[in-house]
């Protein structure tokens, strides 16, 4: 083996671990956040936990970042401790798969079928028919699923080059003395724990095994204690993802290593004790790769079933390696680690958002009942509403900007800047609801009295803001397409009546039948029900851009405002008539 063999072995390393990247990356965009949703509503016990969190990690290709996903959760306050202790167990089976896929490669026969099988000779067609739905489909899912073809394709090339690579110590008598070694299990479990944990990749590190298989110098009792030790390898990832989290975050980590370190203990102790006594033949034989796939397995599983009974128990030991203290955790808003997968991180991004509705829209109600019935408690719980609106529009304004930033489908993008667009809506509907209390308060500290026709010209403009408020949110929280279409005639009527309102006011102010201060506080409260249902229009517009597959709200407003469009005429005839604002000129009395 010279310099070209290593330098060979290196590329080959690096192919390996970026079409596992690729490939895993894929795979997350397809299945766009779902397999993660299901894992935050579907872990009531263990066992249920550990065949989601199997399925989740076969699916994303990698234990590590189902690892740094919990981590984010448990972080986030959207998981507990105890959920995941079954999808860990879950995950390092997952992650087997792809020792079974490598496995392949040990394939020897002259049947064309089973020739086929040999990732060496079916992995170019793949990367081919990648190739072609990345260059030819217009589908944002079709580039996804021709990525993760390629990636699997790269991915084999990079477990062919360290093939051979390696191939060549099976000759070399330097080799054969080094693996003496390894004979020792307590160093096969640190060479094992140690390469992986470099690698921060345990696929990588069993296709490197199974490589050096190939070469007939790897014997069972050298290469478990390593199988054995690339399990606790993969600990370094939730070590270094718990760094700077909540306490309860870092116990996911100490879960993880706990599960795997115990499950090694017992399981060496077991098969070397067995083996002191039943002296196994197979021992000291040279391991095939497909053995080495078998062994991987079973370990995993063995240690699952060992340990499953054993959650609570996992969960309490957890808690001494990180024990409480006086200080209070600080929770995580959104903790990053959840940018690992972004469709879910999108969808928690979601979730929050439709809270920030919930309290805008609270809030506008609160406000509009204090204009004829100030409470000064209902005009601390707004400004308590709005302080939250404010720090939530900042904190998800720049977790959404981060989103952005990453490799995202056609979909998840379109999404992000409906819910970066919505935020800043929702937000100034906030403060406009701030604003009104503040004129609620200042009606009541002077005393003003509306007429009676000036109380049903409010009313009837305060009942088309209710109403446009109400649909908009349930709209915008449903994705209802067809109630956002009835926002904007509605916003259209709204901006006709309020333009009707203020030159009446004109005309009061002119012929001094209303005070000047009167004159103020009422021009403020007009504008800022004015500016809710434009916010209320914006809201509505992304709705349906979305459902159009763009975001363009200038050529939407300017398609519907035409009088080309026949469903908007419609709508726009029928809230005239509801909101008609035939009454009589009014004034307002100040006592």
């Amino acid at each position: 083996m010279d310099i070209f063999n290593l330098i060979t072995l290196c590329g080959g390393l690096a192919f390996f671990l970026y079409g596992m990247h690729v490939m895993s990356s894929g795979l997350t965009k397809v299945t766009g956040g779902k397999l993660e949703q299901t894992l935050k509503r579907m872990t009531s016990n263990p066992f249920k936990s550990l065949l989601l969190g199997a399925g989740i990690t076969i699916a994303i290709q990698s234990s590590s970042a189902m690892t740094v996903m919990l981590v984010g959760l448990v972080n986030s306050g959207i998981m507990e401790l105890g959920q995941t202790v079954g999808v860990i167990m879950g995950s390092n089976i997952g992650t087997t798969l792809t020792a079974w896929i490598l496995s392949l490669a040990g394939i020897e026969s002259n049947n064309i079928f089973m020739k086929m099988l040999k990732p060496t000779n079916f992995s170019p067609i793949v990367a081919l028919v990648g190739i072609v739905l990345i260059m030819v489909s217009r589908r944002s899912r079709r580039k996804d699923i021709g990525g993760i073809m390629v990636g699997f394709a790269i991915l084999m090339y990079g477990m062919q080059l360290m093939s051979e690579a390696v191939s060549p110590l099976g000759d070399m008598p330097e080799f054969a003395s080094l693996l003496v070694a390894f004979r020792n299990p307590i160093l096969g479990v640190i060479v094992g724990a140690v390469f992986t944990g470099l690698i921060q990749s345990s696929a990588a590190s069993v296709g490197i095994l199974q490589a050096l298989a190939l070469t007939g110098a790897i014997s069972f009792g050298m290469a478990i204690p390593i199988i054995m030790g690339q399990n606790i390898g993969t600990c370094v990832t939730a070590l270094l993802s718990s760094i700077g989290v909540s306490r309860a975050a870092r116990r996911v980590a100490a879960v993880h290593i706990s599960f795997n370190l115990i499950g090694t203990i017992i399981c060496l102790i077991a098969f070397y004790g067995a083996h002191s006594i039943l002296h196994f033949t197979f021992f000291d034989t040279p391991i095939t790769i497909l053995w080495i796939a078998i062994c991987h397995s079973a370990f995993n599983v063995i240690t699952t079933i060992l340990l499953l009974p054993f959650p609570k128990q996992l969960e309490k030991l957890a808690m001494i390696m990180v024990p409480e203290d006086h200080d209070q955790d600080t929770y995580a808003f959104l903790d990053e680690r959840l940018l690992q997968s972004p469709s879910f991180a999108i969808q928690e991004c979601e979730g929050l958002v439709m809270k920030m509705a919930d309290m805008a829209h609270e809030n506008v109600l609160r406000s509009i009942s204090m204009i004829y019935h100030y409470k000064q408690e209902l005009a601390d719980e707004v400004e308590d509403y709005e302080d939250k609106l404010d720090k939530s529009e900042d904190k998800l304004g720049s977790f959404l900007v981060k989103i952005a930033a990453k490799d995202l489908s056609e979909k998840d993008s379109l999404y992000v800047g409906k819910l970066l667009h919505g935020i800043g809506d929702l937000e100034r509907i906030g403060d406009h609801a701030v604003n009104i209390a503040d004129v609620a308060k200042e009606l009541n500290d002077k005393q003003i009295i509306f007429s009676q026709a000036a109380n049903r010209e409010l009313e009837v403009l305060i009942s088309a803001i209710r109403e446009i408020l109400d649909m908009t949110m349930k709209a915008y929280k449903e994705g209802d397409h067809a109630l956002a279409i009835r926002v904007e005639p509605l916003e259209e009527v709204i901006d006709i009546m309020i333009v009707d309102i203020k030159k009446r006011h004109v005309e009061r102010l002119q012929n001094g039948q209303c005070s000047l201060a009167f004159g103020f506080a009422h021009a403020d409260l007009i504008n800022n029900l004015e500016r809710i249902s434009d916010h209320c229009s914006n809201l509505a517009i992304a709705i349906l851009n979305m459902s159009l597959g763009r975001y363009d709200a200038h050529e939407y407003t300017e398609a519907v405002k035409s009088g080309t469009n026949p469903e908007f005429e419609e709508n726009f005839r029928a809230f005239s008539e509801k909101y008609a604002l035939d009454v009589p000129d009014c004034s307002a009395q100040v006592s």
